[in-house]
C-alpha cells in the first residue's frame, strides 16, 4: 500500500517536468518566432534593376539594381546541369540534407584552423553564403553566428529550391555582376543554359574571391581557381577523369565587363513602357526582365548595315530601319538612329516613331484603293501631261512627261501627275479615311484637310505605321501593328481587298504584267516603293517579301533638307541590302493570283477588255490584271467630255475632215479618241491610228481640237544645225491662237510654263528627231517634229 502513494509522487513529477520543458520549448519558439518578426530576413526587394531582352533571351539593354548591380534572375531548371553539379559539389555537398547548418564542416573547418593557426577550409554551407549575400556580417565570432541564425530562418521560410534559386541570381562575380546567368552572358557571350564543363567551373569558383579571380582580368589566376573546382569534380567522381582532362585544355578568355546597347532605343521604348519613363522616378520591385521580339542576329546584322554606311552621310544625318515578320508582325530588327554613340547625329531621337511626310510611299496604296473601286486595271491609260487640279499644278520628280502611261508604268516610275488625277477622282479625303481604318494616320496641321498633296507627302506618317500598312502586300490586304513585345495583341485591319494587294505587289516586284515569261533567279523578290519628301528633308524606301517586310528612312531629324538625298539613290541600296541579308528561302515559282484576279487583253486609248473593243479602235493591245473579271473603261477625259468614242465628219471627195454644215453630204466616222492633255505626245503612227485627217481648206476647224494653236519660228520637219564652234541650236518660237498660261515641252520635258504671249527660246543639244508640244489650260495644244543635225553624231 505504500507504494502507491510513492508510484502516484513519481508520476506527478514527469509530468511535472514534462510540462516545464514543453513550456520551455514553447517558450523558445515563441522568443525564435518573436525574433524572427523583430530580425525578418532582408530579402531582395525593390531592386528596381531592368533588363530588356530578346525573343531568345539575349540581353538587349541592361540597367542596374539601385545598388548599381546587373543580374538576371534565373531559375534552377533555366541554368546547365553541369554548373548546378559543380556548385552543389564544391560548395555544399550536403545542401539537400542539412538544416542550413552543417556542424560536421564547421567542427572540421574549427580544427583545422586551430591546428594549421590559418583558414584551410571554410565551414560555411551554401545556405550560410546566401545569407552573408542578403545580410553581411562582420568578420568576428559575433558575426558567424548571426550569419548562423541567418541560415536556419533562411531554411525556416524557404525551400532548398528557393534557397538555391536565390544563390544563383546573388552570388558575386566579380565588379558590378552578381548571378551565374548575368556573368555567363558578360564574360562568356552566352546563356548559362549552355555552359560547358570547364565554363561551368569557372564560374563554379568565382563567389570565393569575385574580385581576385575576374577572368577578364586575372584569367591565370581564374584559371587555377577553375582547375581546382575540376580536380574536386574529378576526386568526387562527378565527372570523369578523362573529360576532366579535356575541361582543363580550354583557356580562360573572357571579354570585358561592358554595357549592352543592342537595340537601344527600342529597349529604351520597353523599359518606358514597362516602367517610369527614363528620368523619372524608378518604381519598387523586383527585379525584371522585359522580353521583346527582336532577333539578336538580325538586330545586329541591321545595326551593323547602318554603322558601315553613317560615315559616307553628311553630319547630322540619321537613318532608321524596320525588320517585321509578316506572319507574327513581329519586330525582329528595330534601328531607331544611325549610331547611338553619335550625339551629332540626333542618337536618342528614335525616328522610328518620328512623323515625317512619306513622300511617294503612299502611291500604292491610292492604286489598291482604285482597284477595288473599280476605277482601274493594271493597264488603265493615264495622263503623265502637265495639267492644273484647281490651281494645284504638279510635276514630276525629274520633271519630264511621258504622255500616256499604264498604271504599273505609272506607279513603278513614281510619276506625280497621273497618281493627282487619280487621287481627285477617289477623293482626298476619303483616301485619308481608308488609310486611316487600315491603321496608317496622317497627320496634318491643325485646322487642315486632306487634299490633293496628300499623295505627293502633304500629312506625315511614321516608319512603324508606313511598315505595318505594306505588310498588306503580302497579307492579302490586311495591314498589321508591329508587335515590339510578344505579349502585345495581334491588330490587323483591312486596308485593301486579296485581289488589289496581289496586283499592286506584283507591279511593284516585276512590273504588273501578266504576259511575261516566269525567270528563275538567285535573288529574292521583292516589291519595294521609294520616297522623297519635299526639300529632299526625308529618303524612304519599304520592301515586302514572303516572309518579312522593311522600311528605310534617311534624313536629318530636325527637318533640315539635304538637297541631292532622295529614296531611289540613298534609301533604296540599303534596303535591297537588308533584304539580301535575312534569313529566308528564295522563292523558285511564280505567284498564283487569287481566284479574284485575272489576265485580260486590253485596248488603248478605250481601256477596255478586246473582246469587247472593234479592231478600229484597238490602237494598242496590252495584258492586264484585272479584279474581279471587271475591265473598266479609261477614265473621263476632263477636257472634252461625252467619253472617248467620237464622231467626225468626213468629207466624200477629198477624204479630208468636214462638218455637216459645210458638206450636207459628209460622211460620219466613229473614232476612238485619246485623252485631250495626251494628244499632243501620240507620234504620228498613233495619230494616224486615231483616223482623224486634217481639216478641209473648205471648212472652218473645229474648237477643241489641234489645230486651233499654232507655233510659229519653226515648222514640221526641219533640219536644225548648231552654229560653227557650238554644239546646241537655239531656236525662238511663239504660240499663236492661244492666251493665259501655257506649258511648252520638249520630247516630254517640260521646259518651262509661261504665259501665252511671251517669245520663248527653245534649246536643243542632241542630234536626232525631235518633238516641240505646247498645251493650254483648256486641253488644246500645237506639236512640231523636226530634227537635229550635229557633225560627227549620228
Amino acid at each position: 500500500m505504500r507504494l502507491m502513494p510513492r508510484l502516484r509522487s513519481a508520476l506527478q513529477i514527469r509530468l511535472r517536468r514534462r510540462h516545464v520543458a514543453l513550456a520551455c520549448l514553447a517558450a523558445v519558439l515563441l522568443a525564435l518566432l518573436a525574433l524572427d518578426r523583430v530580425f525578418p530576413l532582408p530579402l531582395p526587394a525593390g531592386e528596381a534593376g531592368l533588363i530588356v531582352a530578346a525573343a531568345d533571351g539575349t540581353p538587349l539593354r541592361t540597367w542596374p539594381s539601385v545598388d548599381g548591380v546587373w543580374r538576371y534572375p534565373v531559375r534552377a531548371d533555366q541554368v546547365s546541369p553541369r554548373y548546378l553539379e559543380a556548385v552543389l559539389n564544391y560548395e555544399d555537398r550536403w545542401f539537400r540534407w542539412h538544416p542550413g547548418v552543417n556542424p560536421f564542416a564547421m567542427l572540421r573547418a574549427a580544427w583545422q584552423w586551430l591546428w594549421n593557426g590559418r583558414i584551410v577550409s571554410g565551414g560555411s554551407t551554401l545556405t550560410m553564403q546566401v545569407a552573408r549575400m542578403l545580410d553581411p556580417p562582420p568578420r568576428s565570432v559575433p558575426g558567424k553566428l548571426r550569419q548562423i541564425a541567418r541560415a536556419l530562418q533562411l531554411e525556416a521560410h524557404f525551400s532548398k529550391d528557393e534557397i538555391l534559386t536565390l544563390y544563383l541570381n546573388h552570388a558575386p562575380m566579380g565588379g558590378i555582376v552578381e548571378g551565374v546567368e548575368m556573368a555567363s552572358r558578360v564574360y562568356l557571350g552566352k546563356p548559362s543554359k549552355h555552359l560547358s564543363h570547364a565554363e561551368a567551373a569557372l564560374l563554379a569558383a568565382l563567389p570565393q574571391a569575385p574580385s581576385r579571380l575576374r577572368p577578364d582580368r586575372a584569367p591565370a589566376r581564374a584559371q587555377a581557381a577553375r582547375d581546382k573546382v575540376l580536380e574536386r569534380m574529378a576526386a568526387f567522381g562527378v565527372w570523369s577523369p578523362a573529360l576532366v582532362a579535356d575541361a582543363k585544355v580550354e583557356r580562360v578568355g573572357a571579354q570585358p565587363i561592358r554595357a549592352h546597347w543592342l537595340a537601344p532605343l527600342a529597349a529604351e521604348r520597353l523599359r518606358s513602357e514597362a516602367r517610369a519613363p527614363a528620368g523619372g522616378p524608378r518604381t519598387e520591385g523586383a527585379l525584371q526582365v522585359v522580353r521583346s521580339t527582336l532577333e539578336p542576329e538580325v538586330q545586329s546584322t541591321l545595326e551593323r548595315m547602318l554603322l558601315d554606311r553613317v560615315d559616307q552621310l553628311p553630319p547630322k544625318v540619321s537613318m532608321a530601319a524596320l525588320v517585321m515578320d509578316n506572319a507574327s508582325l513581329a519586330l525582329l530588327g528595330y534601328a531607331g538612329s544611325a549610331d547611338f554613340s553619335d550625339r551629332a547625329r540626333f542618337a536618342h531621337v528614335d525616328m522610328v516613331r518620328g512623323i515625317r511626310s512619306p513622300g511617294s510611299t503612299l502611291k500604292p496604296f491610292l492604286y489598291a484603293i482604285a482597284l477595288d473601286e473599280g476605277l482601274i486595271h493594271s493597264e488603265s491609260l493615264l495622263s503623265d501631261a502637265p495639267q492644273a487640279f484647281a490651281g494645284y499644278e504638279p510635276g514630276n520628280f525629274q520633271a519630264a512627261f511621258s504622255g500616256p502611261v499604264s498604271v504599273a508604268d505609272a506607279l513603278t516610275r513614281s510619276l506625280n501627275v497621273p497618281a493627282v488625277d487619280l487621287l481627285d477622282r477617289v477623293g482626298p479625303q476619303r483616301f485619308a479615311a481608308r488609310l486611316r481604318a487600315g491603321g496608317l494616320r496622317l497627320r496634318m496641321a491643325k485646322g487642315a484637310t486632306p487634299n490633293l498633296s496628300l499623295i505627293l507627302g502633304g500629312a506625315g506618317t511614321s516608319l512603324e505605321e508606313l511598315v505595318g500598312a505594306y505588310r498588306a502586300l503580302a497579307a492579302g490586304g490586311l495591314a498589321g501593328q508591329p508587335r515590339l513585345s510578344p505579349d502585345a495583341p495581334r491588330i490587323e485591319n483591312r486596308i485593301m481587298s486579296e485581289g488589289a494587294a496581289f496586283i499592286v505587289r506584283d507591279i511593284l516586284e516585276t512590273g504588273g504584267h501578266p504576259d511575261r515569261p516566269f525567270i528563275e533567279s538567285g535573288a529574292r523578290r521583292v516589291a519595294w516603293k521609294t520616297g522623297t519628301s519635299f526639300g529632299f528633308r526625308d529618303a524612304w524606301a519599304v520592301g515586302v517579301t514572303d516572309r518579312h517586310t522593311i522600311g528605310v528612312w534617311i534624313g536629318r531629324p530636325d527637318g533640315t533638307p539635304n538637297p541631292g538625298f532622295f529614296g531611289a539613290n540613298i534609301a533604296a541600296p540599303l534596303l535591297k541590302d537588308i533584304v539580301a541579308a535575312l534569313p529566308g528561302s528564295v522563292a523558285a515559282t511564280p505567284r498564283k493570283p487569287p481566284a479574284s484576279v485575272s489576265a485580260v487583253e486590253i485596248c488603248w486609248p478605250l481601256g477596255r477588255a478586246l473582246a469587247d473593243t472593234e479592231a478600229a479602235h484597238c490602237h494598242q493591245q496590252r495584258s492586264a490584271w484585272a479584279l474581279n473579271g471587271a475591265a473598266p473603261p479609261t477614265l473621263p477625259d476632263r477636257v472634252r467630255p461625252g467619253g472617248q468614242l467620237d464622231t467626225v465628219w468626213i468629207d466624200p471627195d477629198s477624204g479630208l475632215r468636214s462638218t455637216p454644215a459645210c458638206r450636207t453630204d459628209a460622211l460620219p466616222r466613229r473614232v476612238a479618241r485619246w485623252p485631250t492633255h495626251l494628244e499632243p505626245f501620240l507620234g504620228p503612227a498613233l495619230r494616224e491610228k486615231v483616223g482623224i485627217p486634217a481639216w478641209s481648206p473648205r471648212c472652218a476647224q473645229g474648237g477643241g481640237d489641234a489645230g486651233s494653236l499654232r507655233i510659229t519660228g519653226i515648222t514640221p520637219g526641219t533640219v536644225l544645225r548648231p552654229t560653227p564652234g557650238r554644239s546646241s541650236a537655239r531656236v525662238s518660237v511663239q504660240l499663236l491662237g492661244a492666251s493665259g498660261k501655257v506649258w511648252w515641252l520638249l520630247d516630254g520635258r517640260l521646259l518651262r510654263s509661261a504665259p501665252a504671249n511671251i517669245e520663248q527660246v527653245v534649246e536643243v543639244v542632241s542630234a536626232g528627231a525631235h518633238t516641240l508640244s505646247v498645251l493650254d489650260a483648256g486641253g488644246r495644244y500645237a506639236v512640231v517634229d523636226f530634227g537635229m543635225s550635229i557633225p560627227g553624231q549620228p
